[in-house]
């Protein structure tokens, strides 16, 4: 099957907005943009990051920061990557202001600060590695993290990281597949009372 990685450019907005919601909720009822943006309406959430992917604060959830899997001039697969010492929790606060959500969505955010890991900003994160339903298990996600990964070592980085919900077996198997290992995990009460999930695993790469 031929698939094209590509960057982002801002025309992808409505698809990325769909991989980030899906990704977020990592198989839930529920994940951190329902908690933030508490509509209950999945279009309005995804108007919502829609307009998150565009704003003028580089959050990490930004255009810029995604490669996409194309097939046959469709769309499907994401994945983004950034830096956490640009794409900082400031930076998301500031593009949710953007976007038009109050004060109270930083507090709302506290469920998942309050699980956070010490994230050392000479690596590279990955988040909102996605596919489409219908593309699962057919080498897209390898395509994605492999361009990134040469992209990051031109870059001049040598290790990267994600961050996955504990419990999530299939995903933590993908990774470690690919080379990652686990380098901490830290349950939460919090997490797990809002979400049923234990808490998050820290994993990483070295290349």
């Amino acid at each position: 099957m031929s698939v094209i990685i590509r960057n982002a450019t801002i025309k992808d907005a409505s698809f990325l907005a769909k991989m980030i919601l899906q990704s977020s909720r990592a198989g839930k009822k529920d994940g951190m943009f329902d908690l933030v943006f508490e509509m209950g309406d999945d279009k309005k959430i995804l108007e919502k990051l829609e307009m998150l992917v565009q704003t003028t604060a580089k959050n990490y959830c930004h255009f810029s920061n995604f490669l996409v899997a194309e097939h046959d001039g469709r769309n499907v697969g994401t994945l983004c990557s950034y830096e956490p010492r640009i794409s900082t929790k400031e930076q998301f606060l500031l593009a949710l202001q953007e976007v038009g959500c109050s004060e109270k969505a930083s507090e709302r955010l506290e469920v998942f600060f309050s699980c956070e890991f010490e994230l050392n900003k000479r690596t590279l994160m990955f988040d909102f590695i996605e596919e489409e339903e219908d593309f699962r298990d057919v080498g897209v996600l390898k395509e994605l993290m492999q361009k990134s990964l040469l992209t990051a070592r031109l870059k001049g980085y040598r290790i990267a990281q994600t961050i996955i919900e504990i419990g999530s077996l299939d995903s933590e198997l993908f990774y470690k597949k690919l080379g990652f290992h686990v380098v901490e995990q830290k349950e939460c009460e919090a997490y797990q009372e809002k979400f049923g999930r234990l808490g998050l695993t820290l994993l990483a790469i070295e290349f």
